[in-house]
């Protein structure tokens, strides 16, 4: 075999001391020893530390002790609450799949059902962890079997021991539920019940009667005589697991520490550089998922700045607090609106004081770094709603959040049935006789109103990429301004932050060039030769018109660009636009959509354009233009397509077009296309 050398010393800071050599590797066995002891044979860039279990890992790659262990979802979860985050995936088949599906496997024979699982004795893979414990209990908390109404009903392992007639679920602190486990309930490879070969092994023995798995353990040679216990209280053959399932979930990945990007670099490229052994077989050493899992095909690096939240998902975090809060009714009475940057806070609190007693909503203002974190909070039910440009609309929807409201910017159209929103154009604006023709803005200077905004960044950059297919899109123009690209980049050379500099190149308020009216602004201020905006924005900031530094500026000095036509007048973008497109649109969970649409209906009767009182305007704003909804906005309409249908097939086409390219996907939209389970 031959030896690999140490990785070349990528990313390395300025003195050598700083720079990452080496990478520990957290071991929780004897047998896992020896087999990261082989591959550090192989590969010296890797090392090996051995602690009791992964809780102790944890704590030892907290501390630098050691650098990285692959865990499950639910250590994951924990992980996560310590600062740690994964950055590889396993992937368990050929495909970019990073997902697996919990399952309760019996012998055949057997004749009990799923909702017979009261009283029978059962062999998990370990407390905490995913298939083996946390999916199942919560899947019977759920469905009403077991009765646990939260921590101030008791210990849930009490409640599950009640349940069960005995287990053996190792970490356990309920003797009942270690019952029948051999030699010791440890969490670790000492306790031959342990993890999901032990979990199967207690069930092939007789100890017990289901094992909560993965769909994978079951060995090929055995599968006829086993089955899968569906929900719904039938079962299927073993081979039937996308049927008759528990759950879909994450995949067992990769942590380390969250605040050095640069070791999770140096780990994925040390462990992809590793020749001469197999990462994913552990027979050699005696044991089974070893470092890894036997099942895994290969891994996969997650985009950066990945957390455990995004990673887990929504609906696995959901399971997680029921197995840690027990089924508790939801708070109805609360609205929470997601807002970014300090003056939508100002206006969203001002709502907030106004809506206190109109129809019995308690209406909370929750604040996000960006759009797209608002769309995590929402995800992730720390906030339910926030009105989003089509760009982010299809985000949102990759991500499994829905349109329930869309603006509509024509007044005749508000009290009609049946309408869907409105719609507007993106163009392209230059100031009168500086730019001749479309293809003369190669190697200008552009404004964009931001990353991944439909006018601004899609529909130009999509006609862009079909011109040149030429995925390193910052290379069309010299420079630019596009609010939300790395601060570094050419793309942020000409943004200019707020009156005191700071907050260059952010995707919010705080930001003067952001938005609709900031990339106009950077056009008419010089710093740029073109700016990707929507059609009516020259008109609102000319003629006397929009905020201080639109004075004095007027409309006949700019012109529309597009191709195949000259420089046209502003007043022209019927004959000369980039796309037509669909509305701002307001975004939340599923579940609660038709809570948001009747807040919203109410809330605009007491506030929208056609509202008598003062106290407060929803569409309008003495702070600044566009704060949570277009100022433009006359009302908002319910929707009940979904966002595929609400985009519509161009915008579409177009969006699939520009993701061939991943530099133009946003990690969140990245996450979730490949790992939704």
């Amino acid at each position: 075999m031959k030896p690999l050398l140490l990785l070349p010393l990528l990313g390395c800071l300025a003195t050598i001391a700083s720079c990452i050599t080496n990478v520990k590797w957290c071991v929780t066995s004897d047998r896992e020893m020896l087999k990261c002891q082989a591959l550090s044979g192989v590969a010296p860039v890797f090392s090996c530390v051995q602690r009791a279990g992964t809780k102790e890992c944890v704590t030892a790659i907290q501390a630098g002790e050691a650098d990285a262990i692959t865990l499950d979802g639910g250590e994951i979860h924990t992980a996560g609450l310590d600062n740690l985050h994964p950055i590889i995936a396993e992937q368990y088949s050929t495909s970019a799949e990073t997902c697996y599906y919990a399952v309760a496997v019996v012998k055949k024979g057997t004749g009990f059902k799923f909702g017979d699982l009261r009283g029978k004795k059962t062999c998990h893979t370990g407390v905490g962890k995913s298939a083996g414990w946390n999916i199942p209990i919560g899947t019977l908390l759920n469905k009403g079997y077991i009765s646990w109404a939260g921590i101030d009903d008791g210990n849930l392992e009490d409640a599950v021991a009640e349940f069960f007639l005995s287990s053996c679920a190792p970490g356990a602190t309920n003797q009942k539920l270690c019952a029948l486990c051999k030699g010791n309930c440890d969490k670790t490879e000492s306790n031959p019940y342990y993890n999901y070969h032990g979990a199967f092994k207690c069930l092939k023995d007789g100890s017990g009667e289901v094992a909560f798995v993965k769909h994978l353990t079951v060995p090929d040679d055995e599968r006829d005589g086993y089955e899968l216990l569906c929900t719904d209280n039938s079962r299927k053959p073993i081979d039937q697991y996308e049927k008759c399932n528990l759950a879909k979930v994450p995949g067992h990945a990769v942590v380390t520490r969250s605040d050095d990007q640069e070791l999770g670099d140096f780990i994925w490229k040390s462990l992809d550089s590793v020749k001469n052994f197999d990462l994913f077989s552990s027979v050699t050493y005696g044991g089974k998922n070893l470092m890894f899992k036997d099942s895994t095909k290969s891994l996969m690096q997650l985009p950066p700045n990945v957390d455990h939240k995004m990673y887990l998902g929504p609906k696995y975090l959901d399971s997680i607090e029921t197995i840690k809060k027990g089924k508790t009714p939801s708070t109805t009475s609360d609205i929470k609106w997601c807002v970014v940057g300090d003056r939508e806070k100002v206006k969203c609190d001002e709502w907030s004081i106004s809506s206190l007693g109109k129809d019995g909503t308690n209406f909370l203002c929750m604040r996000g770094l960006s759009s797209e974190d608002c769309l995590k909070k929402i995800m992730y039910k720390e906030a339910d709603a926030v009105a989003v440009d089509g760009g982010q609309v299809y985000t949102a929807g990759k991500c499994g959040l829905v349109p329930a409201m869309v603006e509509q910017y024509t007044q005749d159209q508000c009290g009609q049935s049946g309408v869907t929103g409105s719609f507007y154009y993106a163009v392209a604006v230059v100031k009168k006789d500086t730019v001749t023709n479309w293809s003369d803005l190669k190697g200008k200077i552009s404004c964009h109103t931001g990353m991944g905004r439909t006018a601004g960044w899609n529909i130009p950059m999509g006609l862009i990429y079909e011109e040149t297919k030429n995925c390193n899109l910052s290379a069309y123009f010299s420079s630019s301004c596009a609010p939300g690209a790395n601060p570094s980049s050419p793309l942020c050379a000409h943004c200019v932050g707020n009156s005191d500099s700071r907050f260059k190149c952010e995707a919010s308020d705080e930001e003067r060039y952001y938005g609709y009216a900031g990339a106009f602004r950077c056009l008419a201020r010089g710093s740029a030769d073109v700016a990707f905006v929507k059609h009516t924005i020259v008109a609102e900031n000319t003629g006397g018109q929009g905020p201080p530094w639109a004075q004095g500026l007027l409309a006949d000095d700019y012109r529309l660009i597009c191709p195949g036509k000259g420089p046209v007048p502003v007043t022209e973008f019927l004959d000369c636009h980039l796309a037509k497109v669909a509305a701002h649109a307001v975004v939340t969970r599923s579940e609660i959509r038709t809570k948001v649409a009747d807040f919203l209906k109410h809330q605009q009767g007491n506030f929208g354009s056609s509202a008598t009182s003062d106290s407060f305007k929803m569409f309008g704003s003495k702070h600044g233009p566009n704060l949570l909804f277009k100022s433009s906005t006359k009302c908002l309409q319910e929707i009940q397509d979904d966002y595929e249908t609400f985009l519509g097939p161009e915008y579409m086409t177009a969006m699939s077009s520009l993701r061939t390219c991943k530099e133009s996907t946003s990690d969140l939209e990245q996450l979730c296309t490949y790992n939704m389970c």
